[in-house]
């Protein structure tokens, strides 16, 4: 998601908070008639922070509801769900979870991702903990089918702040990213500036074992794990706070999930118009996918903003070595030839 959310904000947030207001507020609107398909794949919410899951011959895609008003920086209460057979055509699902389902969580609903395991869709997602245990926490929630409904799987956050102290600020603990290896264990990753991971016990509502620390080259957050081959990714939101103004997508390879990883660079640039950018990937009827985000989209008199995105997806694909190509984002996006 985004460093700056929590309060208060650091001084290097307003300037890019208003820079890019006033880039957006000379931004073209995007297209109501492009093709079906095309980016942003859903055109009439804001939406961000795509995760998307595969589950028989559709692919899922579980996205953050932006509903900022004018200035306002960020404003997210509940998370939505679309679905798609041919990934031109989505089906809107509406919301499955509001922030307030977790009734020890305050506000904030960030970044999330969804995962089926033993028959049964567990979803992990990054809220404001109450003032118990002040700061960022994960939580977790489980349904029978992918459109829920989800529920509160463990009355309790996961994961809290006073788990992860090495982190400077209180807001390290967001965007999970989970995945569940060949021999049947699930991991979680998340983090904002640190990147951490652990295993989850097989009930899908503890962690098994001890958190681990694997910060790459430039980390900020939106961690993504996936596997191709032998290769394990860790794909996320980087940020080169010398040269780089917004953040880009970099990633990292590993043959364990215990690491070591090595640093591959970037993968693609910032998302229009946008401070924050964060990827998703899945392979769908024979293709990989990475889903992004920008804020290229206008509804109404809103144009996007750094709490206003839009969700987009592009091809992804692979060298022989098992690097990843650079991926160009687009307005075609998959419509493209």
């Amino acid at each position: 998601m985004f460093p700056s959310r929590a309060r208060p904000l650091p001084r290097w947030v307003g300037s890019i908070a208003a820079g890019i207001l006033i880039a957006t507020a000379f931004a073209p609107a995007a297209a109501q008639d492009a093709a079906p398909g095309a980016n942003p794949i859903i055109r009439d919410k804001f939406t961000a922070d795509p995760a998307p899951m595969v589950d028989g011959d559709r692919l899922y895609l579980y996205v953050g509801h932006d509903e900022a008003q004018r200035d306002e920086m960020f404003n997210m209460k509940e998370w939505l769900v679309y679905s798609t057979t041919d990934m031109r055509h989505w089906t809107d699902h509406g919301p499955i979870m509001n922030v307030s389902d977790f009734k020890w969580a305050k506000k904030d609903a960030w970044a999330s991702q969804t995962i089926r395991k033993n028959g049964r869709y567990w979803f992990y997602a990054a809220v404001e903990h109450d003032n118990t245990h002040p700061g960022k926490a994960i939580a977790v929630a489980v349904s029978d089918t992918p459109t829920g409904p989800f529920k509160d799987a463990k009355g309790s956050a996961l994961i809290t702040n006073q788990m992860t102290p090495k982190g400077p600020h209180s807001w390290e603990d967001i965007d999970p990213t989970v995945f569940t290896d060949d021999d049947g264990t699930t991991w979680i990753a998340w983090g904002n500036r640190q990147a951490y991971i652990a295993k989850l016990n097989p009930n899908m509502i503890e962690l098994d074992g001890p958190i681990r620390e694997i910060t790459p080259p430039h980390f900020e957050e939106g961690p993504w794990l996936h596997k191709r081959g032998k290769l394990y990714y860790l794909t996320y939101a980087s940020l080169d706070r010398a040269t780089h103004r917004d953040e880009r997508v970099s990633y990292a390879t590993a043959t364990s999930l215990d690491g070591p990883w090595t640093y591959r660079g970037e993968l693609t640039g910032s998302g229009k118009y946008s401070f924050t950018i964060h990827p998703g990937i899945a392979q769908f009827k024979g293709q990989w996918y990475i889903f992004l985000h920008n804020a290229a989209l206008t509804i109404g008199d809103l144009n996007g903003a750094i709490g206003r995105r839009a969700v987009t997806v592009e091809r992804l694909d692979y060298n022989p070595d098992g690097t990843m190509k650079p991926v160009i984002q687009t307005d075609a996006g998959v419509t493209a030839p």
